[in-house]
């Protein structure tokens, strides 16, 4: 039995989730605030609703990919009454305690509630590599699974209807993190004439290959044990400093490197020098689970 989807939301992400669902065959209902988002998916199959209550009422499966979690609640809690029994997974971008809300106010309304954190942009739905994370509800997860999966690969975090976005959020907080050193590094180089197209080409090798070591600077921090340093904090130090005084000479404001000399400065303060570098995670104030 193929199942019937409605999508709420129809931005570029909403778009190409009903697009997904639409190309595999699936019945697909779409919804959004605004009018004229729905005309390329109309005619490539999918049925446009009025209202949010013909939306929901439409399909198995309901799928919110709506502005933030305020959002949420204004387009669904006027149809709590129809959304009591029906499956709902939330792909909107909603923080971990807003996810937790969301599965409290789901409860209280009989509504089968799934959180998700999507690991893609638009053009890459349905694609190999991209990924969606869950949390929330095991039987819906398990129940569409296969529905699901037409988005790209989907894995369980468990009950707990915050962990996907957690888990959504701290991989988002090293992407911007990355990006960020290289929009330092790109304001560096500009300062000789090197365009950040250039310097771009250079850094995408460079720290693709880096990134290669993340699982055993992991498994240094899982063990609590900095005393077997690949490279010392001592070491890590000097090359901080360094690029810290090069930003300077070239003019190039620390916002960024200065963030990441704070955290090393404190650990070596501290008495770490000899430590491995991983011991910087220290400084983050690191809760245990």
């Amino acid at each position: 039995m193929t199942t019937s989807v409605t999508v709420l939301g129809l931005g570029a992400m909403g778009q190409a989730l009903a697009a997904a669902f639409v190309q595999a065959g699936h019945p697909t209902t779409v919804w959004n605030r605004s009018a004229g988002r729905d005309t390329e998916l109309v005619a490539a199959g999918a049925k446009s609703a009025q209202t949010v209550a013909e939306a929901v009422t439409a399909s198995d499966l309901i799928v919110a990919c709506l502005l933030d979690h305020r959002s949420v609640h204004e387009v669904l809690d006027p149809v709590t009454d129809i959304l009591a029994g029906r499956a709902l997974v939330n792909l909107t971008s909603t923080e971990p305690r807003g996810s937790r809300e969301l599965a409290e106010w789901a409860a209280n309304y009989g509504i089968d509630f799934l959180d998700g954190g999507i690991m893609a942009v638009p053009p890459m739905i349905g694609l190999p590599g991209s990924s969606v994370l869950y949390s929330g509800s095991r039987e819906l997860f398990d129940n569409h699974r296969a529905t699901l999966e037409l988005l790209g690969s989907a894995e369980y975090f468990g009950t707990d209807a915050g962990q996907a976005a957690l888990v959504d959020f701290a991989l988002l907080a090293g992407m911007y993190a990355m990006f960020a050193g290289f929009y330092h590094g790109a304001a560096m180089v500009r300062t000789i004439g090197i365009s950040a197209e250039e310097f771009g080409q250079r850094a995408s090798g460079w720290i693709a290959a880096m990134t290669g070591s993340l699982p055993r600077a992991g498994a240094t921090i899982d063990s609590g044990d900095y005393s077997k340093p690949f490279q010392p904090l001592d070491f890590t130090k000097a090359a901080v400093d360094a690029i810290v005084s090069a930003s300077r000479d070239a003019g190039v404001d620390l916002d960024i490197v200065g963030a990441i000399k704070n955290l090393v400065d404190r650990q070596v303060a501290d008495g770490h020098g000899a430590d491995s570098s991983e011991r910087i995670f220290e400084s983050l104030n690191p809760r245990a689970a």
